[in-house]
């Protein structure tokens, strides 16, 4: 993407040979997208990759055997095993209830997802648009108006720069959102590079760690009874990362480490150096508790965890703020102004809403009765079908359970859909377009004082 955003920086004789639309979408980033599927039945009956079967064929073969067991009984050793047929169709009932109403939260769940990622998709492409053609140098000041730009900076850097460096922290906030759904944590993952700003730097001195938990619920347990805080290391400076990584290490002196420990986002200690908690222990509700603490203010430790996304919106919030005391903003007025920190509210929104899917799990009880509703339901089927169907009831359970449970499976599968999974959402798919759009903006697409590619002259 640094690439990309030379190119765009020099790129202004670029924009006068593009002349026509179909020149330009054909020398911009192909965007790759998936097509819907066209429909078909008889192959995806015959279908075995991508279906349900390996998710539930052990359970499917062990009523089999079951009815096979029941069939033995009664056909070869004479055993009268068979029920009445008055009950079990009074308990098929409650289970297709059941099962209803699991598939279809499941599914809300999924849709829920992709309507909330797709938010944040849309407010990014907005937002972006906005930077790169209302974020505009500020006019000369005038003579006789000299006075009033008292304190002001001396010098303007490079707007464009600027933009580019905004806009990349947009990009980083939809790909952290993704790591921070499936608990990830730190920006050691290839999907980073080119994409977070060199300049913005998330890391933590050498001998500690970023926190590390299963699931997101962990993340979000309760705090101690010290209160809540912030505790990722975050430093932002304007200059390049140092040759040995992001990452701090003790080689720093330690006049830097003080500084580091001094900005408002502070440092992740390692097991030695985090103090222990007032209650004197943590437990499996606050797994974090016990080995992550953080000093702020007068010295109170707090456990708690700043995701990488909220970070980012920080850093966004800062740089808008920013471009309003370099006067970058001032053609749009207040109204500029506040729309931007409403787009930032806005991702933060959908992050939460985001968080709020993948944080809130099916009810555990109500998991285990309907597993066990089925499951009562398809070993007494062969009591009550092998009296009138004998050997012809084992095919027949088999498939009525492969029915059910594969009802119960696909619900399972799709309740948490930011993983990686096949019949997860396409996260990384989602994030790779829109990253292709924000290339081509950069790249191709002109700011407010170049020439549209689209007005003939």
């Amino acid at each position: 993407m640094a690439n990309t955003a030379t190119n765009g920086a020099g790129g202004g004789s670029g924009f006068q040979s593009i002349r026509t639309f179909g020149s330009l979408v054909t020398s911009g980033v192909p965007l790759e997208r998936q097509k819907l599927r066209k429909y078909s039945w008889l192959p995806d009956v015959l279908r075995v990759e991508g279906s349900i079967i390996g998710r539930i064929w052990g359970p499917v073969f062990t009523v089999t055997i079951f009815s096979v067991g029941v069939a033995v009984a009664q056909e070869i050793y004479g055993y009268e095993v068979s029920l009445t047929n008055s009950v079990v169709p009074l308990l098929s009932v409650v289970v297709g209830l059941l099962l209803v109403f699991r598939n279809g939260t499941s599914y809300d769940r999924y849709y829920e997802g992709r309507k909330d990622f797709g938010s944040i998709t849309s407010t990014v492409r907005n937002f972006s648009r906005i930077i790169w053609i209302q974020v505009v140098p500020p006019p000369p000041p005038k003579k006789d108006d000299s006075h009033l730009s008292i304190g002001a900076p001396e010098h303007v850097t490079d707007v464009k720069a600027d933009k580019i460096y905004l806009i990349k922290l947009l990009l980083s906030f939809v790909y952290a959102t993704v790591h921070h759904l499936r608990g990830e944590t730190g920006v050691d993952y290839e999907d980073y590079e080119g994409i977070l700003p060199e300049q913005f730097i998330y890391r933590s001195p050498e001998g500690s760690k970023f926190l590390n938990a299963d699931t997101l619920f962990d993340r979000y347990a309760a705090y101690s009874s010290i209160g809540g805080g912030i505790g990722a290391q975050v430093l932002v400076q304007n200059r390049r990362p140092s040759s040995s990584g992001r990452r701090l290490s003790h080689s720093s002196s330690t006049h830097e480490a003080q500084q580091v420990r001094s900005v408002p986002s502070v440092a992740v200690l390692s097991d030695d150096e985090a103090p222990t908690p007032t209650n004197g222990h943590s437990n499996e509700r606050t797994p974090l508790v016990g080995h992550t603490a953080v000093t702020i203010g007068n010295g109170d430790a707090a456990a708690a965890y700043l995701p990488l996304p909220l970070v980012l919106a920080h850093e966004i919030t800062k740089t808008i703020y920013d471009f309003k005391k370099k006067g970058y903003i001032e053609i749009g007025g207040p109204a500029g102004y506040n729309t931007m920190n409403t787009f930032v509210n806005s991702m933060v929104d959908q992050l939460t809403n985001l968080e709020r899917v993948a944080t809130t799990p099916i009810p555990t009880s109500y998991g285990i009765h309907l597993k066990q509703c089925v499951t009562l339901y398809l070993f007494s089927l062969p009591f009550t079908l092998v009296s009138t169907m004998h050997w012809k009831m084992i095919p027949l359970v088999t498939l009525v359970s492969f029915t059910l449970m594969g009802i119960e499976g696909i619900a399972d599968e799709i309740e948490m859909p930011f993983g990686r999974d096949q019949s997860d959402l396409p996260l990384e798919r989602f994030c790779s377009t829109l990253r292709s759009e924000v290339e081509f903006l950069i790249g191709k697409m002109p700011q407010a004082t170049e020439p549209s590619p689209y007005r003939a002259n």
